[in-house]
């Protein structure tokens, strides 16, 4: 007995047939991103990459489900129907590949939403990457996660002050209590400084904060969470990225909340170093650490 697809179901599955192999990621502009806060249903393209769109896994009709009755209850109510905005991605040939938001945009779509609200970001693709390390000076280099590491959280007593008005209302973030100096210390050391996040960031919009902070940063790899197809094409690609960073870097540092891990090319030792995570000047213990790093690198 045949099952009658529904209605997402055909619409899915054209648009993955229609832009699977076709589509690629485009640069939207400062304005752009700006002003556009909402788009049609129908302008969206489900990510041909991420579990939704795969028949093994598939979207959750359940989870839908739940975000479709809460949809209609906001509405029946007069109230905003969504919380937060669709993560995108602008596109080629036409249209915005989602990003984060794949259940909300076929709750939406079945409910008949029209336009749904939505945030639009320039990841940070492999082009970008090589440009960066193109602009490296440095052969050493140290990497944070941008979310673990140098945001403060919400209920941290330890932050920078915050921005003042109106950049607060823009820049929601702030950094953890020491960053800036932590990283001018690597900067005057010569190190190249690189920020890694799972979140869905622009550039453009990390590269102004960093300034209203006096932080600089060489380099920023943005929605470290999307999945990505295992394919060979996939695969060659994040090959090539990392002999990229092998071959600019002779030494690099990572650096986290409890630890600092010190690598070298060719060796396969590394060095480890304990921080205390709770210190209330956990940035100046990552400087003495740092210092003694370099101090040793002068005797060698």
């Amino acid at each position: 007995m045949a099952v009658t697809k529904t209605k997402l179901e055909i619409y899915l599955e054209e648009q993955i047939n229609k832009y699977k192999g076709i589509c690629m990621p485009l640069k939207a502009g400062m304005l752009e991103r700006m002003m556009t806060k909402k788009l049609p249903c129908t302008s969206m393209h489900p990510n041909p990459a991420d579990e939704f769109c795969h028949a093994d896994v598939g979207p959750s009709y359940r989870i839908i489900g739940e975000y479709e009755r809460s949809i209609r209850k906001n509405l029946l109510h007069g109230l905003d129907p969504f919380e937060e905005p669709i993560m995108v991605e602008k596109m080629h040939p036409d249209g915005y590949m989602i990003l984060n938001g794949h259940h909300r945009w076929a709750a939406a779509f079945r409910c008949d939403i029209k336009k749904v609200p939505v945030k639009i970001v320039n990841l940070t693709q492999e082009t970008d990457i090589e440009k960066m390390l193109q602009n490296s000076k440095h052969d050493k280099r140290v990497s944070f996660d941008l979310d673990e590491v140098v945001w403060g959280t919400k209920d941290a007593a330890i932050l920078e002050k915050a921005l003042p008005f109106p950049q607060y209302h823009f820049y929601k973030e702030r950094l953890a209590l020491g960053i800036p100096a932590l990283f001018h210390f690597l900067t005057m050391h010569g190190y190249d400084i690189w920020l890694y996040t799972a979140s869905y960031y622009s550039y453009d919009y990390l590269k102004h904060l960093f300034q209203l902070y006096h932080v600089h940063a060489d380099g920023v790899i943005t929605g470290m969470k999307r999945k990505v197809e295992d394919t060979a094409e996939n695969k060659e690609a994040q090959e090539h990225i990392k002999e990229m960073f092998r071959e600019s870097y002779r030494e690099t540092i990572t650096i986290d909340r409890c630890m600092l891990l010190r690598t070298i090319r060719g060796q396969e030792e590394y060095e480890q170093y304990d921080v205390p995570e709770q210190a209330a000047d956990w940035s100046r213990e990552v400087i003495t650490i740092l210092e003694t790093i370099e101090k040793g690198r002068e005797d060698e």
